[in-house]
């Protein structure tokens, strides 16, 4: 079997590299195609137990809408009462 050390590749190479190995060692499995074909699977040789989730990985694959903060409109709030929804 052959190693790789993750230091000796050129930076932009490394870079994207360490962002899908994080994602294997979240438990993610990925398929590397070569013209279409899949040649390859990066999965994780140990399971991710104790490991928390990467912050950012999800970076850019959703967007807050502008009045995310404003109230709800009134038709949501038409069949409760929010001052009960507090007392959960």
């Amino acid at each position: 079997m052959t190693t790789l050390q993750i230091e000796n590749l050129p930076n932009d190479f490394q870079k994207k590299l360490s962002e899908l190995l994080s994602r294997v060692e979240l438990g993610e499995e990925i398929i590397i195609l070569n013209q279409g074909v899949a040649i390859a699977k990066l999965i994780s040789i140990r399971p991710s137990s104790n490991r928390r989730a990467s912050l950012g990985l999800d970076r850019g694959k959703f967007i807050v809408p502008e009045d995310f903060n404003e109230p709800l409109p009134p038709e949501i709030w038409a069949d409760r009462n929010p001052v009960s929804l507090l007392s959960c």
